[in-house]
Formats: structure tokens, C-alpha cells, sequence
């Protein structure tokens, strides 16, 4: 299983409705991906977040399903209006299946 983990820090110019229509893009993937097993996505509550306000985790089966997101039409289409607004972090790993 491959975790792909991601927060975003807003641009000033970003609108509450902008980040509601980013996690509500987001959401959307779930069910429409092939490979993408889980999402989650939210509005951070810790304050040693360091000004990153939105964070999201998603499960895939393995490396390919991630590279097929990764240019899947629905992420482009997430990122062609989202990436102006936001200062991104993305951090990939591998994570055994639980015993």
C-alpha cells in the first residue's frame, strides 16, 4: 500500500469557497480513481501546523494507481484552478498491509 499525504497553505487571495471547493474536489475522487483505496481531507486543528491549513491523507494500492492520480483528468482538472491559490506539500511513503 502506497500513503500519499498532503497539506496545503492558502494564498491570501483564496476564498473560504475555494477551500471548501478544493475539499469537496477531493472528496470526489474517492470511488472515481482507480487504485485509490481511501481519502481524507480536512481543515487543520493543531496549532504547530506551521500555516498549513488544509491537510489530507489517501490510500493507494501501489506506486502505478498513485502515478495514474497523478494524471488522472479529475486531479488536473483540481489543479489547473487549485495550485495559484496554494503553497503545497506532498510526502509519499510505503505502509505495510496490518497483520
Amino acid at each position: 500500500m502506497l500513503i500519499h499525504m498532503f497539506a496545503f497553505r492558502w494564498h491570501a487571495d483564496a476564498s473560504a469557497a475555494d477551500r471548501q471547493r478544493a475539499s469537496a474536489a477531493i472528496r470526489a475522487f474517492d470511488g472515481a480513481i482507480p487504485g485509490l483505496l481511501e481519502v481524507h481531507v480536512g481543515m487543520n486543528t493543531t496549532p504547530r501546523g506551521g500555516g498549513y491549513e488544509t491537510g489530507g491523507v489517501m490510500k493507494f494500492t501501489d506506486e502505478a494507481a498513485l502515478a495514474n492520480y497523478a494524471s488522472h483528468t479529475l486531479h488536473q482538472a483540481l489543479l489547473a484552478w487549485l495550485l495559484p491559490l496554494i503553497d503545497p506539500i506532498e510526502i509519499d511513503f510505503h505502509s505495510p498491509e496490518p497483520a
